[in-house]
C-alpha cells in the first residue's frame, strides 16, 4: 500500500511541479497559495466577525473554531509523522526559493482552505462550487510549488472538511455561546 502512495505522489508532484510549469503559473501559484496561509485565513475569519452582520459574525466564529480545531490536528500529525518536504528529497523539483522548517504531512494551507470552504459551504450553499474550487486550487498550488506531496494535500482536504463538519454539527452551540459572550448575537 505504501508503494502505491509513493508512486501516486511521485507521478503527480512531477506532473504539477515540472511538466506543466510556466512563468504565468509560477506567479499565479505563488500568490494563490497565500490564501491558505495562517495570516490570510485568520484575517478573513476575524474580518467576518468584526465587519459582518449577525449571521456573518456567527459564520466567522464558526470558521475560527474550525481553523483552530483543524490546525491542532495538522500540527500534531506533522510532529508525529515527521515527513520531510518534497523539495528536500526530490532534487529536480522547482523550489521557488521557499524554505520551510516544519514537516510536510499534512498540508496546513490545504486544511485551512478546506476548513473555511466547508464552513462557508454549509452556511451559504450557493457559494459551494466556487469556494471548493478555490480551496482545491490552493491545495494544488502547494504541490506545484514543491512544498507538499499530493497525499499531504489529500490529508489536508480530509482534515479541513472533518474539522468544519465537527464544529458545525457538534459544537454549534459552543459557537452560539461564544457569540453571546462577545455580544455578537
Amino acid at each position: 500500500m505504501k508503494d502505491i502512495f509513493k508512486r501516486f505522489d511521485d507521478h503527480f508532484i512531477q506532473l504539477l511541479n515540472s511538466r506543466i510549469k510556466n512563468p504565468y503559473l509560477d506567479r499565479f501559484m505563488l500568490r494563490i497559495t497565500d490564501l491558505g496561509g495562517a495570516v490570510f485565513t485568520s484575517i478573513f475569519a476575524s474580518g467576518l466577525v468584526l465587519l459582518g452582520d449577525k449571521n456573518t459574525k456567527l459564520l466567522g466564529l464558526e470558521a475560527i473554531l474550525a481553523l483552530f480545531f483543524g490546525q491542532i490536528f495538522v500540527q500534531s500529525l506533522k510532529k508525529l509523522m515527521s515527513r520531510e518536504r518534497p523539495y528536500k528529497i526530490i532534487e529536480q523539483l522547482h523550489t521557488f526559493g521557499i524554505d520551510l522548517r516544519d514537516y510536510s504531512f499534512p498540508s496546513g494551507h490545504t486544511t485551512a482552505s478546506f476548513s473555511l470552504a466547508t464552513t462557508i459551504a454549509v452556511n451559504m450553499p450557493r457559494l459551494t462550487v466556487f469556494i471548493f474550487l478555490l480551496a482545491l486550487l490552493i491545495g494544488v498550488s502547494r504541490i506545484y510549488l514543491g512544498v507538499h506531496y499530493p497525499t499531504d494535500v489529500a490529508a489536508g482536504i480530509l482534515l479541513g472538511v472533518f474539522a468544519s463538519l465537527v464544529i458545525h454539527f457538534y459544537f454549534i452551540e459552543t459557537v452560539d455561546r461564544i457569540a453571546f459572550f462577545l455580544g455578537v448575537n
